[in-house]
């Protein structure tokens, strides 16, 4: 079973500004204290191959599960995320990939979208109620509040 959930909220800030965000490990750190115990980088600098460890606050479906960093296009403003080890793929997803995009919309404007892209193995497909955009809307919105607070114009 294959699916793709997408959300986006518009930034009155320049495409730039959001892409310093979500192009680089700096949004770990600002989404951190809302939604993640702590985040560790088990390799790499922010880069294609990085993998990242993210520790989930008690209560939440997942202890902890890594994700690689496996697609970062500087020019088209897109990276992306796979899980790598545990919590998804323990669960039998194939593919459970995050993506991040920043549209440009106008000078000091635009557009951060999230899309969550996945794949369960047959026989798995009622896991599929657990692939949710509620955290990856919380980041966008998190990131909006940084971005209006921290970006001069």
């Amino acid at each position: 079973m294959h699916g793709v959930l997408s959300s986006e909220v518009t930034v009155d800030v320049p495409a730039s500004e959001a892409w310093n965000l979500y192009g680089t490990l700096k949004l770990m750190d600002v989404v951190i204290p809302e939604f993640f115990a702590s985040i560790d980088v088990l390799k790499g600098d922010g880069e294609v191959g990085t993998v990242l460890k993210l520790f989930f606050n008690p209560g939440a479906l997942f202890y902890a599960f890594e994700e690689t960093i496996v697609t970062i296009d500087e020019e088209k403003m897109i990276k992306e995320t796979d899980a790598s080890k545990g919590a998804y793929l323990d669960m039998g997803f194939n593919l459970y990939r995050i993506r991040y995009d920043v549209i440009p919309t106008g000078e000091k404007s635009c557009i951060t979208r999230v899309t969550v892209e996945y794949d369960l193995k047959e026989g798995w497909i009622s896991n599929a109620s657990h692939v949710s955009l509620v955290p990856f809307i919380g980041f966008l919105r998190v990131g909006s509040v940084y971005l209006l607070a921290n970006t001069k114009s």
